[in-house]
């Protein structure tokens, strides 16, 4: 059998893959741009600002090395479970008190550095806040306890402190601005139903199971730097870019129901409660006068409501026709949306896809694969 050959890279691109291929998933060349920005900035405000406070003078910087670890954490992986704000201000605090107990009570420099560092690693994970910048606060604090005495190593916790909750302020502010999630959290399944039953909701009883997750890392035997929710998600979103890539081809525009019915804003509960009756629906689109779309109303949103249908209008999800059809199962199986309304870039709607329309094209998939 022949060996088949690598595809063969234009000049240039092989020196390009090789050096700008990011090593973490999900790294994209504008997230490290921002990084760089935002890293940069923070730092030198924070020593700025901590110079001033402890009197050095504003062009006298005063700042600690590891904050410069704790930055690349905060600002190029953002939703790492070691660089939230708990792990940074505890994390860099703790060790460095560790650091200054083991100075204090062990005057041997080879034992001292080694035990400072691992029990700053015991204390951290005792309190929750493990972060890699903490095992270096900690061996600043014993490096720097020979020369000082106890009382001095006190005073340099200070700094420690300061720059740690100035650069986790600085940190959540860039974060803002620029539109990025901070302080992460991780969006896991529901573990709930709407239906206040026992059940799991119907994305936990198909692919992967939150067992199947911990059963998976107790396979490998390794810690991973992401949140288990995280991982969790991850799985399951991945199964659902495969069902999009194996389905494609079934777009919106294939399955929806263009006779849509629907109802003007301003309408009489009565008159939506029929409607949703007399046409056996359980969605009903809500438009104002020129046909665009408001939002939906159903009989759960009708039952709190006034005389009209104005105060119960819900927000509608919406997709277009050149969406891929298959991608809606994740909302059209959450056990709340019964069904997505298809619309033009004006908000006119065009069509409706409920569940019932959606069955009945995984049904058509299932039977074109046999």
């Amino acid at each position: 059998m022949e060996k088949s050959e690598s595809p063969q890279l234009r000049p240039g691109t092989r020196w390009k893959h090789r050096f700008f291929v990011p090593i973490l998933a999900g790294a994209t060349s504008r997230e490290r741009v921002i990084a760089c920005i935002g890293s940069g900035f923070s730092i030198c405000l924070t020593g700025l600002i901590c110079g001033i406070i402890f009197g050095t003078g504003p062009y006298l910087p005063l700042i600690i090395a590891p904050i410069g670890a704790s930055a690349v954490l905060l600002f190029a992986v953002p939703a790492s479970p070691l660089a939230q704000p708990w792990p940074i201000m505890g994390g860099n605090t703790i060790s460095a008190c560790v650091g200054v107990a083991v100075v204090t009570w062990l005057q041997e420099p080879v034992l001292a550095i080694g035990l400072g560092v691992a029990l700053a690693i015991a204390a951290m994970s005792l309190t929750r806040c493990l972060h890699p910048p903490g095992g270096a606060a900690a061996l600043t604090m014993v490096l720097a306890g020979p020369a000082h005495q106890t009382s001095d190593l006190l005073l340099h916790l200070l700094p420690v402190v300061l720059n740690s909750v100035v650069l986790v302020v600085l940190g959540y502010c860039f974060h803002k601005l620029s539109r990025r999630s901070y302080p992460h959290v991780a969006k896991s399944v529901p573990a709930l139903n709407d239906h206040q039953t026992r059940d799991a909701t119907p994305l936990q009883r198909v692919g992967v199971a939150t067992e199947d997750v911990d059963a998976a890392l107790a396979a490998l035997g390794q810690t991973f730097d992401i949140d288990r929710e995280d991982l969790d998600l991850l799985l399951r979103t991945a199964e659902d870019q495969a069902l999009v890539r194996l389905h494609g081809h079934l777009l919106c525009k294939d399955i929806l129901s263009r006779d849509v019915i629907k109802i003007r804003r301003g309408e009489s509960t009565t008159s939506a409660r029929h409607l949703l009756l007399q046409h056996n629906i359980r969605t009903l689109p809500v438009v104002d006068d020129t046909g665009k779309l408001l939002g939906i109303v159903g009989l759960r949103e009708l039952a709190s409501g006034g005389p009209t249908i104005d105060s119960v209008i819900a927000p509608a999800v919406t997709v277009s026709e050149a969406d891929t059809a298959v991608s809606l199962l994740p909302v059209l199986s959450d056990g709340h949306t019964h069904a997505v309304v298809v619309v033009d870039l004006d908000q006119q709607i065009t069509g409706i896809i409920t569940q019932s329309d959606m069955l009945a094209a995984l049904g058509r998939l299932l039977m074109n694969e046999k």
